[in-house]
């Protein structure tokens, strides 16, 4: 159960993100969704919804390479 909560967490940033890039594709072919007022603003949505998503899925993973001591096993093998 506990795993099944943990990949529905990595989903939906992931799927944010893909919508953040939707909505940037869509503002630079001139596909307009009448929800927003500008095109300006269409494309700022979908960069923070991109950016947003994209950090959360980052910081996971840094958060369980870290709780894991993975990052310093990598560090020391380059040294």
């Amino acid at each position: 159960m506990i795993r099944l909560i943990a990949v529905i967490l990595i989903f939906i940033p992931g799927v944010i993100a893909a919508i953040g890039i939707k909505l940037m594709r869509d503002t630079l072919f001139d596909d307009f969704h009448p929800i927003f007022i500008h095109t300006g603003i269409q494309f700022a949505i979908g960069l923070i919804l991109f950016i947003g998503g994209l950090a959360f899925l980052g910081g996971f993973i840094i958060h369980r390479d870290r709780k894991k001591q993975l990052e310093q096993k990598q560090k020391k093998e380059l040294n």
